[in-house]
């Protein structure tokens, strides 16, 4: 067990205490990892903007969906936020929810004496709006294309069987 802490402390591996054949046994499957020396380029991945990331993971869950609803259009302490959630969960919970919201940048909380006013920020609801925007457009047009090609192609099953 010394020998041991004592090669490890020395070299930092293990392989001065093996045999040389065991060595060799080692050293020959380096090439079975293989590292790329070339980089994929994926603009899904490569490109996409962390605070849009942000703002879909702060409207994926329905309470905070629920608080924005609450917010739109008016300024509001957080007890007077938590107030319809009462039943369900405590005033630390939804502070938590308030938490996610403000890191997305879709809320602003502003010191006002002894409470905290939240508000609406829409800027970044913009943003995502933009992004759905684009996708819907390029989804639209692609279906548009396909319902074509299938009336298309139904009118030209049609002819064939008048045809025959």
């Amino acid at each position: 067990m010394a020998r041991t802490l004592e090669a490890r402390e020395r070299n930092g591996s293990f392989l001065p205490l093996l045999s040389q054949s065991r060595r060799e046994q080692i050293n020959s499957t380096e090439w079975l990892t293989v590292r790329r020396r070339w980089h994929t380029f994926n603009r899904m991945v490569e490109q996409r903007s962390p605070d849009l990331d942000l703002v879909f993971q702060a409207l994926s869950d329905k309470t905070r969906r629920a608080l924005l609803q609450t917010i739109a259009g008016r300024r509001l302490t957080v007890g007077e936020l938590a107030t319809p959630f009462a039943n369900t969960m405590s005033l630390a919970a939804v502070s938590k929810h308030l938490d996610v919201l403000e890191r997305a940048s879709l809320i602003r909380r502003d010191r006002e004496g002894k409470s905290r006013m939240v508000s609406l920020q829409p800027r970044a609801l913009e943003a995502a709006q933009d992004w759905l925007a684009f996708y819907h457009q390029f989804w639209s047009d692609n279906l548009d294309r396909l319902q074509a090609h299938f009336e298309s192609q139904a009118e030209r099953e049609s002819q064939t069987e008048k045809e025959s």
